[in-house]
């Protein structure tokens, strides 16, 4: 059976109204507890894209969504890849137009990713014991700008379950943290890689 419920009081709409915007990120010190910097994907829904949609799309879906890295899922939504924006607009497009010979517009989101077997993620357990501080040392070692975290305990699958934003924690650090030799993006790293 269900149980009545009473109906809530209303108000007419009048004279100028506005509408809320959303809450800034806490500021945050590099004490702070890393979970506080970290896009919570059990809360918040993944930008996700097809690994056989166009980069152009891609990059049109990442502006409107306000993001700089879409996750590559496939058919069966399984990670396939990472994607982000200076992997869309670096120099790794043209590198791929001049070697295949074929126009920007038909390069595909698979053409550009950071495939699953050359990410990387740190375990949920350690973020939840990690300080800001320890993720930008983290992110500064590996040479990246982005860092995935992983929960394999909670449903016994492995699954991503946030990012870590080296440009959201200087957002919410209010500050520009010093990146040394970082690579702008995971096509850097994979051009690194290659060269060895």
């Amino acid at each position: 059976m269900i149980k009545e419920y009473k109906s809530l009081a209303v108000q007419y709409l009048t004279g100028t109204v506005h509408i809320s915007n959303p809450l800034l990120p806490n500021p945050v010190t590099y004490d702070s507890p890393a979970s506080e910097v970290m896009t919570d994907l059990r809360i918040l829904q993944a930008a996700v894209i097809s690994p056989s949609i166009t980069m152009e799309i891609a990059n049109t879906y990442m502006m409107q969504r306000g993001v700089r890295t879409l996750l590559v899922m496939n058919d069966d939504n399984s990670l396939a890849g990472i994607i982000t924006a200076t992997d869309i607009l670096g120099e790794k497009p043209m590198r791929f137009i001049q070697e295949r010979g074929i126009k920007h517009s038909e390069i595909l989101v698979m053409d550009m990713m950071t495939p699953l077997n050359m990410l990387e993620a740190i375990p949920l357990e350690e973020v939840m014991h990690a300080r800001v501080g320890n993720i930008v040392t983290s992110l500064r070692e590996s040479g990246r700008l982005h860092a995935l975290v992983i929960d394999d305990l909670t449903i016994g699958v492995p699954r991503i379950c946030g990012i870590f934003s080296w440009t959201q924690i200087e957002k919410q650090l209010g500050t520009i943290i010093p990146q040394n030799n970082v690579a702008r993006s995971f096509a850097e790293i994979e051009s690194t890689l290659i060269a060895s």
